[in-house]
């Protein structure tokens, strides 16, 4: 029974444990199973948009945009001010740890059946590479 209080205590004291915080942290705040698709650094800055990207927040519904705030606003806007316009939520997060990536569309509560969640371009593979 102490335990059991001591562990209501820690937790109105220290938060909740958060669940694979590794994985969020590489994935801008979401976790793996619910990415349709995610797009590095590199792929952000690159001009234009992914087709790919476009077509997810077509298509999908019940969907959320994660953005790399380290990134400069001019990076990303074009793809903001499509999801605002397709009434995609969307949400700028400042990273905790480093990541290679810059965008990822997800579920914003189920698990997708995605086998390939990155578009593996030059840009990609450049991005990856660094990371090493």
């Amino acid at each position: 029974m102490t335990e059991k209080v001591q562990d209501i205590i820690d937790r109105a004291i220290y938060g909740s444990l958060e669940i694979r915080p590794e994985e969020r942290n590489l994935f801008l705040t979401t976790i793996l199973e619910r990415i349709h698709i995610a797009l590095t650094k590199k792929q952000v800055i690159h001009k234009g948009m992914y087709s790919e990207v476009l077509d997810i927040l077509k298509k999908k519904s019940n969907i959320h945009l994660y953005v790399n705030g380290d990134l400069n606003y001019s990076n990303y806007s074009n793809y903001i001010q499509e999801a605002s316009k397709l009434g995609v939520r969307f949400t700028i997060v400042t990273p905790q740890k480093k990541t290679p990536f810059g965008l990822v569309v997800a579920d914003d509560s189920r698990a997708v059946d995605q086998a390939n969640i990155f578009i593996k371009d030059d840009l990609y593979e450049r991005e990856m590479e660094e990371q090493l």
